[in-house]
């Protein structure tokens, strides 16, 4: 092992650690560790920054514009309302219909997209009903992350993966598609278990948000119009980016200056309303990922769990699926995606079938995110979000949930791959 390596990877965990301790903010020590990388050396600037995922960061930005003058209208007060009332303001139905609708936004949305919009209607829900906002927060995140498992623009991992083995939105909705809705099943008894037998309906806040009355809480009709169009065309614009030949970015910060625009919402009052902090967040440990990704550690990853399965398909699948998402609860699964798809392609041309081993990295890429605070963008902003809203989730406390869901989830698309592509 090199010394650059060892560097890159004493980095690595030493901001992993000092996140975990909770003593330093995660944005500080981010940016920290890649500063420290550049001034040893490690990497160039040139380099490191073209490691810095500008579109995720693009998309981030402008959903977060959006959401800021959306809101303006009254909408999620009124969706929450909604949701209220066909729950008829029980608690565990309440999480169940928002961990379904996350799941199914995420197969069509960007996941950081999903709760950004999910966030507020979550905190007005809770507040109305004066319920903790963590347990629905942390059943969303698991939601989103499973969700965007089962399509092909629903997680990073699956674009890369579709564009490399040819593969179309209706052989991920067909072959991840049915592990996903399986591990939803099982999240939701887990979840049950862990809150919802303890979730109790207070029928004072029930009753009283059962009287209220959801088309009162829209506060510009006007600007609830624009919202509700320009939403579709953003769903419409992630579905087709591609074929347009526009990156996800592109369409998350138009519909954002698009809204401004319509809307007169000020600039100033808006720019205010994003999470800097999230994004000075995945600035810094893009760059720390991408040191361990040029100095060959990701690949030196990739190829150990590809040398313990002795060239059995079967034995391989299991160890790309349990491995990748292993490695990505506490990486961006991008690289080691990006790192992972030549040694599958060298195994395609050496006569291996490598069909299930695609699916199996698909799964264990994306189920992986699930794992720990910082194992996917979604977890990141929807703890930030509750974090400034008076809810902290510490990485042990996601963690204590996350990586036994991320563990179950994970031997659930195990048994599935298992049945699919037999011995």
């Amino acid at each position: 092992m090199t010394a650059a390596q060892i560097v890159a990877i004493v980095v690595f965990l030493g901001a992993l650690g000092l996140i975990i301790s909770e003593k330093v903010n995660r944005a500080l020590v981010a940016l920290a560790g890649a500063v420290l990388l550049l001034a040893l050396h490690i990497v160039s600037f040139d380099v490191a920054m073209s490691h810095v995922d500008y579109n995720t960061l693009g998309v981030l930005l402008g959903m977060m514009l959006f959401v800021a003058v959306v809101k303006q209208s009254g909408i999620f007060e009124y969706l929450a309302i909604r949701c209220a009332h066909l729950a008829k303001g029980h608690p565990w139905p309440i999480m169940v219909l928002l961990m379904v609708l996350t799941a199914c936004l995420s197969a069509f949305l960007d996941n950081v997209t999903t709760v950004l919009l999910m966030g507020p209607v979550t905190l007005t829900l809770c507040r109305l009903l004066d319920l903790d906002p963590v347990p629905y927060f942390l059943g969303e995140i698991m939601a989103s992350n499973i969700g965007g498992t089962s399509t092909l623009i629903g997680d990073p991992p699956n674009i890369m993966i579709g564009s490399a083995a040819h593969l179309s939105f209706s052989d991920f909705l067909l072959n991840d598609g049915p592990a996903a809705a399986l591990a939803l099943i099982a999240v939701l008894v887990m979840f049950y278990f862990l809150y919802g037998r303890r979730l109790r309906k207070n029928d004072t806040n029930a009753d009283a948000v059962m009287a209220l009355a959801p088309a009162d809480y829209i506060k510009d009709r006007r600007l609830l119009r624009v919202s509700i169009v320009l939403t579709g065309l953003v769903v419409i614009g992630f579905v087709l980016h591609d074929n347009l030949g526009l990156e996800s970015c592109v369409i998350a910060l138009g519909a954002a200056a698009l809204i401004l625009l319509i809307s007169r919402t000020s600039i100033e009052e808006a720019l205010g309303q994003v999470e800097w902090v999230t994004l000075a967040f995945f600035a810094g440990l893009f760059v720390i990922v991408g040191a361990l990704t040029e100095t060959g550690v990701i690949a030196l990853l990739a190829e150990g769990l590809i040398g313990l399965t002795g060239g059995s398909v079967f034995a391989t699948m299991l160890v790309l699926l349990f491995g990748s998402a292993l490695v990505s609860a506490f990486l961006d699964n991008i690289p080691f995606v990006a790192t992972m798809i030549p040694i599958l392609l060298a195994l395609g041309a050496s006569g291996m079938d490598t069909t299930p081993l695609w699916w199996a990295v698909s799964l264990g890429a994306c189920l992986g995110g699930n794992g720990s605070i910082i194992g996917a963008s979604a977890n990141v902003v929807l703890s930030d979000i509750s974090a400034q809203n008076g809810h902290e989730i510490t990485f042990a406390q996601f963690f204590r949930v996350g990586f036994p869901c991320m563990l179950l989830t994970v031997a659930v698309a195990a048994v599935y791959l298992m049945v699919r592509f037999p011995m």
